[in-house]
C-alpha cells in the first residue's frame, strides 16, 4: 500500500515537471507562440480523434450486443480511449504522445494485449488476498467460484401469463 502511494506521488510530481521541461525546451527552440499553437493544435486534433475513435467503438459494441456477443475487446478499447482523452486534454507533449499511442488503431491492440495480459496474470480476490484458488479460477477463465449445484433457477411467471408475448413492466 505504501509502495503504491509513493509511486503515485512520484507520478504526480514527475510528469508535470517533465512536461514543463519539455514545453520550455520546445519554446526555446521554436518560440513561445509556436509552442502554444502546437499545444492547441495537438489538443484539438486529439479531441477530434477521441470522438471519432470513441464513436467507432460504440458502434462496434452495439453491433456485438445485437449479435448476442459480449464485447470484451471493444469495452477495453473504450477504456483505453477514455484514458487517451484524459491524456490529450492534459497540456503537454509527453501526455499527448501517450494519448496518441492509445488512440491510433495500429498501436491500441498492442497496448490492449499488454494491459489484458497484465490483468489476467495479476488476479485478485474479493477478500483482498491472493489465494491459490483465485489464481486457478482466473487461469481457467472463471470469475466466480460457483458450482452448478449452487445455482437455483426461479420461474417468476404467473399462471395467467401469455407465453407468446415478451414480459413487460407493469404500471
Amino acid at each position: 500500500m505504501k509502495v503504491m502511494f509513493f509511486l503515485l506521488l512520484l507520478l504526480f510530481l514527475a510528469v508535470p515537471l517533465a512536461e514543463i521541461l519539455v514545453i520550455v525546451e520546445v519554446a526555446q527552440k521554436t518560440g513561445i507562440l509556436e509552442t502554444i499553437a502546437l499545444l492547441l493544435i495537438v489538443s484539438i486534433l486529439g479531441a477530434w480523434l477521441v470522438k471519432s475513435e470513441g464513436m467507432g467503438v460504440i458502434r462496434k459494441i452495439q453491433f456485438q450486443l445485437v449479435q448476442g456477443q459480449i464485447p470484451n475487446k471493444e469495452l477495453l478499447d473504450g477504456g483505453l480511449i477514455l484514458i487517451a482523452g484524459v491524456l490529450m486534454l492534459t497540456p503537454g507533449f509527453i501526455t499527448d504522445i501517450f494519448g496518441l499511442l492509445l488512440l491510433f488503431p495500429l498501436t491500441r491492440p498492442i497496448i490492449r494485449h499488454l494491459f489484458f495480459k497484465r490483468i489476467v496474470n495479476q488476479p485478485f480476490s474479493s477478500t483482498g488476498q491472493n489465494s491459490t484458488q483465485t489464481k486457478a479460477n482466473f487461469r481457467r477463465g472463471k470469475f466466480f467460484d460457483m458450482e452448478a449445484s449452487d445455482i437455483e433457477i426461479v420461474d417468476l411467471r404467473r399462471e395467467d401469463d401469455d407465453l407468446r408475448e415478451p414480459p413487460s413492466l407493469e404500471s
